[in-house]
This record gives C-alpha cells, sequence and structure tokens, in this order.
C-alpha cells in the first residue's frame, strides 16, 4: 500500500489490513497445501488426525461441518487472507510469489482459509460487476476444495476508510455521524453499507470502530470514531451493530481494547498506553460493552502495549489477560475474536511472524487475519498443536466460533449477489440526511 504524506491524511493508513508500503515477499520455495493432497473434492482431503471426539457430527450446519473437518482444515480455517487480481481465474504474479499457485481461485483451493479480505490496492476492486463475480468465484472455489463455505470481508468504514468507493453510495463516515448526535444516523448508514455489501457478496464488515478518540495527536484512528465521550461513542456502536445485522452483514468491533489515546501508529511501531484497569473501564470498555450487548459478531484485537492491564509488554492482540481475561471473561464475549492485521509493524516487534501467529491463539484470537507469510504461520500453528502447546480442542472452539458466525449470516446458503441494486433511491437520502444533519 503507497505511503500516505505526513499530516492529517496519513489517517488513511488503516488499522484493519494496511499493509508497510512494499509488500512482505513470501518465498516461492513455500507452494505447498495444508491439506497433504491438493483435492478438487470435499471427500478427498487425508486428515492428519481423526475429527476430535469432543465434535459430535450433530446439530447445526457449523457443527457437522466441523465435525467431518480434518485438523489440517480446521487450522486452516483460522486465517482470512488476501489474494491478488480482479478475476477468481485470472493469474497474478503477486499470487505465485506468496502462494505458488496464480489464481485467486487456486489459492482458495489450495489453502482453504477462513476468509478472504478484499483491498482496493490488492487489484480486487474496479467495478460492482465485477466485484460480484469476484466474490461468486471465490465461494466456489471454496465449495469445490473443503467442507467449510468461504467468508469475504471488507474494511468499510467509510468516511476516510472505504475501499469500495466509488462502486457504492458515498456514506459519511464515524466522526461525521456522531456530530448529528443521533444514532438512528449510526443504524441507518450501517444499514445502508451492510445492504450493498450483501448485494456484491460480502459478508462481513470489519466495522465499526469502537475506538474513543481521546488523544487529539492520534495518527491512525481521528475521525475514523465516533467521538471522544465514551458513553456517546457506545451509543453509535450500539446503534451500527444493529444496522448491520438488519442487513444480515457481520459487524467487527475494533480495536480492542482500545486504539483512542495514542501517538504512534501501529502500522509502523507499537503504541503503549498507560491507562489503568479503572481509567480503561471508564474510557475504553464502554463502547465493546454496548457492540457486545448488541450482539457483535466479532471484535478485534488492537496492536498496542498496556501494562497496567498486563505488565507483559506485548501488544493485546498477543495478551491473553486482555483477550482471554478482559474481553471473553470480565467483559463475556464469546463470539469471534479477530486479530488486527498480521503484518503490522506493532505486532512484528517482539517474535518473528511463526510465533506470533501461535501467540495468538495461545492468547485467544479466533481468526488470524493477513499473515505476513501465510505457510510459515500456518505452519507454525499446527506444529504447535501436534507439540500439544496448543490443543485440538482449543482450535476446534475457534474453529466452531467462526463457523457459527457463517452460519448465522448466511455464509453456508446459496450464492446471491445483485451489483445493480446499489446506490438506491434510499440509500442516497440516508447519506443526504446525514451529510446535512452533521453540518
Amino acid at each position: 500500500m503507497p505511503r500516505i504524506r505526513h499530516g492529517v491524511v496519513m489517517l488513511a493508513l488503516l488499522v484493519t489490513g494496511c499493509s508497510a508500503s512494499s509488500p512482505v515477499a513470501v518465498s516461492p520455495a513455500a507452494p505447498q497445501t495444508p491439506s497433504s493432497s491438493v483435492s478438487t473434492s470435499s471427500t478427498s482431503s487425508v486428515p492428519l488426525s481423526s475429527p476430535s471426539p469432543s465434535v459430535r457430527p450433530s446439530g447445526g450446519p457449523a457443527e457437522r461441518t466441523l465435525a467431518a473437518m480434518s485438523l489440517r482444515d480446521k487450522v486452516a480455517q483460522l486465517f482470512t487472507i488476501v489474494v491478488w487480481g480482479p478475476k477468481a481465474e485470472a493469474g497474478s504474479r503477486e499470487n505465485e510469489a506468496r502462494y505458488g499457485v496464480a489464481t485467486p481461485a487456486e489459492v482458495v483451493e489450495k489453502f482453504r482459509p477462513g476468509g478472504v479480505i478484499l483491498f482496493d490496492w490488492a487489484g480486487n476492486v474496479s467495478g460492482a460487476s465485477q466485484v460480484a463475480a469476484l466474490t461468486t468465484g471465490l465461494r466456489e472455489a471454496a465449495a469445490r476444495s473443503g467442507e467449510a463455505p468461504l467468508m469475504i470481508g471488507v474494511d468499510q468504514e467509510n468516511g476516510l476508510v472505504s475501499r469500495l468507493k466509488p462502486l457504492i453510495t458515498k456514506l459519511p463516515g464515524a466522526s461525521e455521524i456522531g456530530a448529528t448526535g443521533r444514532t438512528a444516523n449510526a443504524r441507518d448508514v450501517a444499514r445502508a453499507t451492510g445492504e450493498e455489501l450483501r448485494d456484491l457478496g460480502i459478508s462481513l464488515d470489519f466495522a465499526p470502530v469502537a475506538d474513543v478518540n481521546i488523544n487529539p495527536r492520534n495518527p491512525v484512528i481521528g475521525p475514523r470514531a465516533y467521538g471522544s465521550d465514551p458513553g456517546k461513542v457506545a451509543a453509535m456502536v450500539g446503534a451500527a451493530v444493529d444496522g448491520f445485522h438488519a442487513a444480515g452483514v457481520a459487524s467487527v468491533a475494533k480495536h480492542f481494547p482500545g486504539h483512542g489515546d495514542t501517538s504512534v501508529d501501529s502500522h509502523t511501531g507499537l503504541p503503549v498506553i498507560t491507562h489503568s484497569k479503572t481509567q480503561w473501564r471508564k474510557l475504553d470498555a464502554p463502547p465493546f460493552r454496548a457492540a457486545i450487548e448488541h450482539g457483535v459478531d466479532a471484535i478485534m484485537s488492537a496492536h498496542v502495549v498496556m501494562p497496567k492491564l498486563d505488565p507483559s509488554g506485548d501488544p493485546a492482540t498477543l495478551s491473553p489477560r486482555i483477550l482471554t481475561g478482559l474481553l471473553r471473561e470480565e467483559l463475556g464475549f464469546d463470539g469471534v475474536i479477530s486479530t488486527d492485521a498480521l503484518d503490522m509493524a506493532g505486532v512484528r516487534e517482539k517474535y518473528g511472524d511463526a510465533e506470533v501467529a501461535v501467540r495468538a491463539v495461545l492468547a485467544g484470537a479466533d481468526m488470524l487475519l493477513m499473515p505476513p507469510n501465510l505457510r510459515k504461520a500456518y505452519d507454525a500453528v499446527l506444529d504447535a498443536v501436534k507439540s500439544g502447546r496448543i490443543t485440538e480442542r482449543r482450535i476446534d472452539e475457534s474453529v466452531l466460533r467462526i463457523l457459527r458466525l457463517k452460519e448465522k449470516r448466511g455464509v453456508f446458503g446459496p450464492i446471491r449477489t445483485d451489483p445493480g441494486a446499489l446506490k438506491s433511491a434510499a440509500h442516497l437520502k440516508v447519506a443526504e440526511r446525514v451529510y446535512a444533519a452533521a453540518g
């Protein structure tokens, strides 16, 4: 992703899925597949081990799918990755360098990831019909190669972070919505966004931002947040979650435990926030509590150090005290925990890319977003299970959360898109009304 000049526009370095200015190279000498053999049939993969005895082939599609999966495929399900190119069947040198195969469809068939995240800088976005065809082709590739359907996500916050412009309705960003003081506007904008994502075949949006922007020098959040008042931000976040769900799209509140009081960009360094636990509960936690109360599907971790919450010096993404202790146990969240992008500098300072993936799972993460070297990260997690450092039961827990999210948001269902429905009159009216209210 190209660098952006210093100043306010530096905010366009996006927390979800931002890469360095030059893609991290992956050796072409690592083209092996997570399955013991590359297969185009969901019944022909050779399992590393039989399904966990704790998983019974009963219940809904999520439970039945998990029960049929090999350990290799379960580990692969944790990863959400980037593929390069505008068409599922079109070759790319970037895919060849990173994955050992040329087309996005071949990447999905070979590695069987749990998800793909679309980016304009990866050549995924040029037109509405093109995106709809790409998402359809990727999901069809997943159906040919394994038991689990593919979740396709995007980082569409609106405002500064708008991966799909100018394809979809131009809608106001969080700070503009916050300025209106009306939670109905947050809900309506999220619903309009979600409906247009759904029409493109996208089932998950890495939004809303749940950070409270209390530091005016914050180089990465700023107007991406609804504001600087925890209570007002919490109300907006809860309403936005409702809007996404009304559209049938999964929502992701980010960046836990809070990225609002930083003066360092976690894309390029490791921010440290000195909030006490009491301050955190008062300043940072309310929007995440609200998101959980409104049934948010996933919560994304932040690559920030909060030494008074965890004195280890590890970023929250790798912290059991924060992801498991605070998010799971104190706040009671049992949905999917996603890491922020694992190619960002903030999470790569202390450990290598292989160890980062393992530590994220041990900390409590379910979804491993954008590892800079998929093969290395995948092998590290698989080896950690084989050695007993991570139990297979722990992997099952994460995969079941991911599969239940997919089931809830219709990903197990038929593939339908309607790119002609974008920029509807109703959505344009929402945009006009909220922009006018924001002044």
